[in-house]
């Protein structure tokens, strides 16, 4: 008899726990397991690929186009699941039951909500909850003892990176029922979708890649102010920035503020992210903190140099600088890690390196490390 497991995440928006769980439902094993998908609100960038794999169900619709009557309805849902009604009667009217193991695959709303079950529950856990805890303005959680407690009704715990992990245990005790289950990285899928085409030996010109939610803790700010003094120091370059997120018109605006709209472009959310990279020179993550970093071990398959910030995640990828470059967590940093890329001229050897660390990433493995916690 299969395994019935259901996953339980916010939306299916274009962020990294989002692409994470595509390819995880991708690569399940359907002969033993059953998988349903089930999201609180009804949008995002992944909910036809993720409707073509598996089971997909929804607490919200979407109301984009329809009657007001339908808008007023999903307005009221709305406002029932994330304000009014007790999360223990959220979870008995709205999430879908009879499964073996439920997944919370998301930090916050999601696994409080998962904690009234009485099935085998597992939290997923994408971020470093010691460097970017949930904040009390949120109302998700009223203090530390509150979200203790809320991971304390979970049988396995899942984290993304050792270094979160660990902090994770610091902080939150837990240890016996936690383990570090990296993200799942399908390299050849990656290659196949950055497809062979060579750039234009015509464009000569310097670029810089990112991948991510535009957010603060993103950094993207960061890079728009290096990417002014690179300007002013002479550099022929881009940036490119490949996302959507909330702070998308801040950082358009810090863009012009200083003058480098024409050296940093934005592209938006892009379904296939890694034919852009395999146009670019080299790939530069500025995250303020960040659980692993699936976008850097992407960018390590399609052969690009990476630039990093240190925090937890890229720490481990890159071994703390072994496999490409690590630089403090301030702007200064991040300028000058961009200024010697431009200098030095080392991206083939470089380029080396991430195609060398992109050997030890091993997809059957990972799926392994997640059938066991399930």
């Amino acid at each position: 008899m299969k395994k019935k497991v259901l996953f339980v995440i916010e939306s299916l928006s274009g962020g990294g726990a989002e692409m994470v769980l595509n390819t995880l439902v991708q690569k399940f094993d359907y002969n033993k397991y059953d998988v349903t998908v089930c999201s609180l609100v009804d949008v995002g960038k992944y909910n036809d690929v993720i409707k073509r794999t598996c089971n997909y169900k929804y607490v919200i619709p979407d109301s984009t186009g329809k009657s007001l009557l339908f808008r007023l309805w999903c307005r009221l849902l709305y406002h029932l699941v994330y304000f009014w009604l007790p999360l223990k009667w959220v979870y008995k009217l709205f999430i879908p039951k009879g499964f073996d193991t439920e997944v919370a695959f998301i930090e916050g709303l999601v696994t409080k909500l998962l904690q009234y079950s009485y099935r085998c529950k597992v939290a997923w856990i994408h971020c470093d909850l010691k460097e970017f805890p949930w904040p009390v303005d949120t109302g998700i959680y009223k203090n530390l003892e509150e979200e203790k407690k809320v991971y304390s009704q979970y049988d396995r715990i899942a984290v993304v990176s050792n270094s979160s992990k660990n902090h994770f245990i610091e902080i939150y005790g837990l240890d016996d029922r936690t383990r570090c289950i990296y993200n799942p990285i399908d390299k050849k899928l990656i290659r196949e979708r950055a497809g062979s085409e060579k750039r234009d030996s015509k464009d000569s010109k310097f670029r810089f890649i990112t991948v991510g939610r535009l957010t603060e803790a993103k950094g993207f700010d960061r890079l728009i102010e290096a990417s002014a003094r690179l300007k002013q120091d002479g550099f022929d370059f881009e940036l490119w920035i490949v996302g959507e997120g909330a702070d998308r018109g801040k950082f358009v605006a810090y863009s012009l503020e200083l003058e480098v709209q024409e050296y940093v472009r934005f592209l938006g959310f892009q379904a296939n992210p890694y034919m852009y990279m395999s146009q670019c020179d080299c790939f530069v993550c500025s995250s303020r903190t960040e659980g692993y970093s699936l976008v850097i071990a992407e960018a390590m398959c399609v052969g690009l140099p990476v630039i990093s910030t240190r925090c937890a995640g890229p720490e481990e990828i890159l071994e703390g600088g072994k496999w490409g470059v690590m630089v403090d967590n301030s702007t200064d940093d991040l300028y000058e890690g961009m200024r010697q890329m431009l200098i030095d001229d080392k991206t083939e050897e470089y380029k080396e390196l991430s195609l060398e660390r992109a050997k030890s990433f091993d997809i059957e493995k990972t799926m392994s490390e997640v059938y066991s916690v399930l």
